[in-house]
């Protein structure tokens, strides 16, 4: 059975208030979209992701998310948005999960559990019962835009407790019940907020299955609040520190690469890879503060697949390596001790490299060039040394 996600993300959240579309807000380090993303893109039932973006944005999507996931122009509604996905999924698609991008913190257990009910009954929602007794109001509601502007309310009913449910995503359909849902909602220009909602009006029968009092939907900045609250692990550390270090002796006859940055020199570091110190040691910190061990364990010397390989590329991997350790990397800064070359016109372009392959901010990297004042064998230009420390926090 082949399972597609779509993330529905086509929307700016403008009742945020934020200068920026809120799924592109970041929670402790990582953006809203990418958090719901990520959780579909590692659910071991989920064989592929469709994620509906603002046009703009589709244009230009983040790196990360092409390398998971298909991008597709969202539209002026979150029917077509859903609609513009639906058509862009697999012909071997057999049941369809849809998730809002606003809600970063749905388990893995929920979006399986959602599926299941899908497979069983056609269509399925995570929803939560009301705790509360639910009054609805005249002329409207308390809250919203204008609402201090408009009111006063008054209650016009009680409504019974037992019976309201209040939905969430993830939503999962058959692949033929969403279609007929989504057909459904074209033919009678139906504007609605979820599409549980079409799937019913089209004449189905939707499976109720328990959501989670963690999976809120970020709408205000109140939400915020809230949701760096959720985003920090209860009892966690405020960080792990690991510290790294690497040296190179310079011979005649090898390139100098630092930082994934070929440098014009006479001579280069040697070593089995292409002695790229600085990435050596930005690994052995990032490990270290993992507690996974060093970089001769994940690509040790003995093994051939190492044999002149990219130290950008390694240190890619070990990035991989502390993720799923649950952690990601907050901060990296790095010294490199060297006489000759001067390093200043090319520490920019190591900062982008090394950035890109931790997957974080230029922002968070530091890479300094120092002299050794010609003591021992780096101040006598026959080795280059680099020391690194990286601060780690959870996922």
């Amino acid at each position: 059975m082949q399972v597609t996600a779509i993330v529905a993300a086509g929307g700016r959240g403008e009742r945020l208030g934020a200068s920026q579309p809120k799924q592109m807000l970041v929670i402790s380090g990582r953006s809203i979209l990418e958090r719901s993303v990520q959780l579909l893109v590692a659910h071991p039932a989920v064989d592929e992701v469709v994620v509906a973006l603002p046009p703009d944005l589709a244009a230009q999507p983040p790196a990360w998310l092409t390398r998971g996931g298909k991008v597709v122009a969202g539209g002026p509604r979150r029917q077509d948005s859903v609609a513009h996905a639906f058509a862009a999924i697999s012909d071997q698609t057999e049941i369809v999960v849809i998730h809002d991008a606003a809600r970063p913190f749905a388990s893995a257990s929920l979006v399986s559990r959602t599926i299941q009910a899908a497979v069983e009954a056609g269509a399925a929602l995570a929803a939560l019962p009301a705790r509360d007794t639910v009054k609805r109001a005249k002329g409207g509601s308390v809250t919203g835009a204008g609402a201090a502007e408009a009111g006063p309310y008054y209650v016009r009913d009680t409504l019974p407790r037992d019976t309201i449910h209040l939905a969430q995503t993830p939503q999962a359909f058959r692949r033929d019940v969403l279609a007929a849902a989504l057909a459904y909602g074209a033919r009678e220009a139906s504007d609605v907020t979820d599409e549980a909602t079409l799937a019913e009006r089209a004449g189905y029968q939707v499976r109720l299955i328990e959501g989670e009092m963690t999976n809120i939907k970020i709408t205000t900045q109140e939400d915020l609040a809230i949701a760096e609250a959720l985003a920090r692990p209860v009892g966690a550390v405020a960080g792990r520190a690991g510290v790294g270090y690497d040296i190179h002796r310079l011979v005649e006859g090898r390139p100098l690469i630092l930082g994934g940055v070929t440098i014009p020199f006479e001579r280069g570091l040697i070593g089995y890879s292409d002695a790229d110190a600085l990435c050596h040691a930005i690994t052995e910190a990032i490990l270290g503060a993992a507690a996974a061990g060093d970089i001769g364990r994940h690509f040790p010397n003995s093994d051939p697949q190492w044999k002149d390989a990219s130290s950008i590329d390694l240190l890619r991997r070990a990035a991989a390596v502390v993720a799923q350790c649950g952690l990601r990397v907050e901060n990296v800064d790095a010294s490199i001790l060297a006489e000759r070359p001067k390093l200043a016109p090319f520490v920019d372009e190591m900062r982008a490299n090394v950035a890109a392959a931790l997957g974080v901010e230029i922002g968070r990297v530091s890479v300094k060039g120092k002299s050794n004042e010609g003591v021992g064998e780096i101040g006598r230009g026959e080795a280059i040394a680099v020391h690194a420390t990286a601060f780690l926090h959870a996922r």
